[in-house]
């Protein structure tokens, strides 16, 4: 006879076990497949220093640019650089790219985010791997929650501030992208950066902590029965709320699309088709 595996709560309990007929590690392997993709390439992308400015587009990889390095490839002129060419003391074991000065705020909203962590727990942890499946954890290892080491995701919502302040940055860059040498104009990469600053705040903005922060704490936000403006609010962040798996995945495969989008404009590899 096969050995039976104890059970808790009508389900088998040990590394990985479960009596589920259906193939239940597909979704856990495509997000550790996909997270593993872009994150290798944003470390490429982060440390190349070059190549993030074509025409009149700047990769959202490197928006806002702080200091700009004139002698580096495909960078952005000074006027694009809020604070001019880059210092002197800078240390020179370091790479001049102006994404190391900046990343840390959107990596660490989608890094906290509330959806990422259901998704890389399952994925890269497997605590548990899936829904009535073991823990690919060893076996009797106590299980902490979001405490000590995990403690840090309550700065969620704090790199939710910071993440709001960037939507408004990378709609200006969209802007900025019709104007090529000062002259107006429409390309396929004006589109790509408006896309891209759309779908950021489409996932910025059904952010769990937003939604919270627009009427979480409110009792009711619709006195003698009419709707308020906060009210109105709410609901747009339920809506987008709901849709916050969709938006992160969207958001997060074409924010590196668009990278890659300026990048091989600015290095020749394929033509930006315009109207200059």
């Amino acid at each position: 006879m096969s050995k039976q595996l104890p059970v808790v709560g009508g389900h088998p309990t040990g590394f990985g076990a479960t009596s589920r007929p259906d193939n239940w590690w597909v979704g856990p392997a495509a997000t550790f497949l996909g997270l593993l993709t872009f994150l290798a390439y944003a470390h490429w992308a982060a440390f190349q220093g070059e190549h993030y400015y074509a025409h009149s587009y700047l990769s959202p990889f490197y928006s806002p640019v702080l200091w700009t390095d004139l002698a580096a490839a495909g960078s952005a002129p000074v006027e694009h650089a809020w604070l001019g060419i880059w210092p002197e003391w800078w240390p020179s074991f370091l790479p001049k790219s102006p994404a190391l000065l900046i990343l840390v705020f959107p990596a660490g909203f989608r890094f906290t985010c509330y959806y990422y962590r259901k998704a890389y727990y399952r994925s890269f942890a497997g605590s548990p791997p899936g829904c009535s499946v073991g823990p690919m954890a060893p076996s009797g290892k106590t299980y902490h929650g979001e405490g000590r080491l995990l403690l840090f995701q309550n700065l969620h919502r704090y790199f939710m501030y910071a993440a709001l302040l960037y939507i408004p940055i990378l709609f200006y860059d969209a802007f900025l992208a019709f104007y090529n040498g000062g002259n107006w104009g429409v390309g396929v990469g004006c589109f790509v950066l408006l896309l891209n600053a759309s779908l950021l705040s489409c996932y910025t903005l059904g952010c769990h902590s937003f939604r919270h922060l627009i009427g979480g704490r409110s009792d009711c936000m619709t006195p003698c029965g009419k709707a308020t403006t906060q009210f109105k609010l709410w609901k747009m962040s339920t809506w987008f709320n709901g849709r916050h798996m969709a938006f992160a995945w969207v958001s997060l495969f074409w924010v590196g699309f668009t990278d890659l989008y300026v990048r091989l404009v600015s290095m020749g590899v394929i033509h930006d088709y315009n109207t200059w």
